[in-house]
């Protein structure tokens, strides 16, 4: 059984995880949120369980309601394995898997900023963390801070192992042609939050558009924070960039992306967006922050800037506008020989398989 935040999720970062299992003489069972690509997944061959899961609730109440939803889908399926991704089905799932003594498999896909910041919802959250993951058969770890933070807090685990985030479909993510235009398009693809960088590229969009006409700042991406939609609007309208909202589909503006720019500081797990950009070989910008900087070698893959930078943003995007095509174009496949010798998914796929044959030995 595999329970996470929702089906987007499940599908374009677990979906392989899913099919090498089946695959493997396996019956997978999914738990989650229904969004996109639920037929896809059942079409997999995988039972599609739908839950309710309030992953930015603070309501204690709502939350007994879905640790006890998470009780009677465990307790019914009784499956052999559970494997849990993001907090509450990490958190909830494991203590339910601990209590009903069934094996469960943990990935700690990024902190998120309720967890990473003191405070008393981070000092709860550890509890659980405690409480929580002290008997999963594994905790993979997506980077070294994420390790070292539980290390920090005296969050033990009986067994933890790193992997290189979800990983990358170096199939579906090919390596697409560079496009040879005099204009430049510059795509940000992230949930719409303060953390992920977006006022930065705003205020760099702003400054940059007043100076180079030719140059496009695309936004990609739901508003887990309302208050950005307003000005998403605002700033669409005054032509300083193109909001397109969530995209199901990314293919033809990843055809259409000169570089991907994320100048993130959340928590981050390892950025998909950035591992799925640099397999199609565009050149990426973003920051050191764990998640984020293990993508880049700075100079040769993309460039690094610094976190709340807007000014070091600018400077980093004029640097890579005054290059040729040819430079960006190298930039670009540097990047997919990087993910193809460190982050193929199919390494994370193994460690799966391998962890959870370990469980039957």
């Amino acid at each position: 059984m595999l329970i996470a935040n929702d089906t987007t999720y499940v599908y374009n970062l677990r979906y392989e995880v899913i099919e090498r299992l089946i695959r493997e003489g396996y019956e997978v069972a999914v738990v989650c949120e229904k969004q996109l690509y639920v037929d896809e997944i059942k079409e997999s061959g995988a039972v599609f369980l739908p839950a309710t899961i309030k992953r930015h609730s603070k309501n204690p109440f709502t939350d007994l309601l879905m640790i006890h939803m998470f009780y009677k889908v465990i307790r019914k399926y009784r499956p052999e394995t559970v494997l849990t991704y993001n907090i509450k089905p990490n958190v909830y799932g494991g203590l339910v898997c601990e209590g009903l003594h069934i094996p469960y498999i943990t990935n700690i896909t990024g902190l998120g900023t309720a967890v990473e910041y003191p405070g008393f919802i981070q000092k709860i959250t550890v509890l659980l963390y405690k409480i929580a993951l002290g008997k999963a058969a594994c905790v993979f770890f997506q980077n070294r801070e994420n390790k070292e933070f539980f290390v920090k807090k005296n969050i033990r685990c009986k067994r933890g192992r790193l992997i290189p985030g979800s990983g990358v479909n170096l199939e579906k993510y090919c390596v697409l042609d560079y496009p040879d235009t005099k204009e430049v398009h510059l795509i940000f693809v992230a949930r719409i939050l303060k953390e992920k960088g977006i006022d930065q590229y705003l205020e760099a969009a702003k400054e940059i558009r007043k100076k180079n006409e030719s140059v496009y700042f695309h936004v990609i991406g739901g508003c887990d924070d309302e208050h950005y939609i307003n000005i998403l609007q605002k700033e669409n309208e005054s032509g300083n960039i193109i909001y397109h909202g969530l995209q199901k589909n990314m293919l033809e503006y990843q055809k259409m992306s000169s570089c991907i720019v994320l100048p993130s500081y959340y928590p981050e797990g390892m950025n998909n967006v950035l591992l799925e950009s640099a397999a199609s070989g565009r050149p990426i910008i973003t920051t050191s922050r764990s998640g984020c900087g293990e993508i880049v070698e700075d100079g040769v893959t993309g460039f690094i800037v610094k976190e709340r930078d807007t000014r070091d943003l600018v400077c980093k995007i004029e640097k890579f506008l005054a290059m040729s095509y040819e430079e960006r174009k190298n930039m670009g496949l540097a990047g997919r020989r990087k993910v193809e010798r460190e982050f193929d998914r199919e390494i994370v796929v193994q460690a799966y398989v391998d962890e959870i044959k370990r469980l039957e030995r």
